[in-house]
């Protein structure tokens, strides 16, 4: 595996037990029912009832977990193996019939061959992959004819700004270029405060051209696309609250798109 993706491995199995502790996650409020899937998420994958359902970048589980208390029947990959044994023993605590694989993105077909009706993946999980064509492949690969893709993601508009800085500046690409953006800081965005070993990490931008693009270049068909000014996320230091507890643009600033929802399907 490529050195990079070794070092972002080694940060995710340190989060694992940090963001189950994290309000940002709220794991006691997901153990008493609630869903760890927000509206947007919610809204764009609609019903799953008796859909057969492949959660890919899952974390610990815990919205594959909501989407098998939806009626889906539920299968979550992640490469971390710390956040798979997380999403296993809360699988069974919680009494939700789940199955979760650690495997790499691109070994996905040899070790999950099925096809699926709905392949899902949500915020913050294009920025760690290399490999964009890759990845489409692999969605194209694990749906059936006529089942559906939904990708909801952090808008790479937004994660343009600098998200250290409380002024409004840039700071990232916005398209994708032949290095990574390294980072060394402690925490996460989850637990931003908090001490870790692990500080390294290896991002890459993911244009919505590249993104769309990647998708229809492995013969999916996009069915919707919607962009929203709200995120779930304090994304950059200068978002304001909303009065329903999202986060959005201050008024005296134009609009940011903050995050962005895709529909594709694999014809059939």
């Amino acid at each position: 595996m490529d050195p990079r993706m070794d070092e972002n491995r080694a940060w995710w199995d340190e989060m694992v037990a940090l963001h189950a502790d994290a309000p940002f996650y709220d794991l006691e409020a997901v153990r008493g029912g609630a869903s760890a899937l927000d509206r947007i998420e919610q809204s764009e994958v609609g019903d799953v009832e008796h859909a057969s359902l492949l959660h890919l970048q899952c974390h610990f589980g815990l919205s594959t977990l909501s989407l098998a208390r939806m009626g889906a029947r539920v299968t979550g990959v992640d490469f971390s193996p710390a956040a798979i044994a997380l999403a296993r023993r809360l699988a069974i605590e919680f009494g939700v019939d789940a199955r979760f694989a650690c495997c790499e993105l691109s070994a996905v077909p040899r070790q999950i061959p099925e096809a699926f009706d709905v392949v899902f993946t949500s915020y913050g999980v294009l920025s760690w992959l290399p490999d964009l064509a890759g990845w489409a492949a692999v969605v194209a690969h694990a749906l059936r004819p006529g089942g559906r893709f939904h990708l909801i993601e952090l808008h790479p508009a937004a994660c343009m700004f600098d998200d250290e800085a409380p002024d409004v500046r840039l700071r990232y690409p916005y398209f994708r270029g032949p290095d990574p953006v390294r980072r060394e800081r402690p925490g996460s965005y989850a637990v931003p405060d908090t001490d870790t070993v692990h500080q390294v990490t290896y991002s890459w931008a993911a244009a919505i051209s590249d993104v769309l693009g990647a998708l229809l270049d492995v013969g999916l068909q996009l069915e919707s696309f919607h962009e929203f000014t709200t995120c779930h996320e304090q994304l950059r230091p200068w978002l304001v609250p909303t009065e329903d507890g999202q986060w959005t643009t201050p008024p005296e600033l134009p609009a940011v798109p903050l995050v962005y929802a895709v529909r594709a399907t694999r014809p059939g």
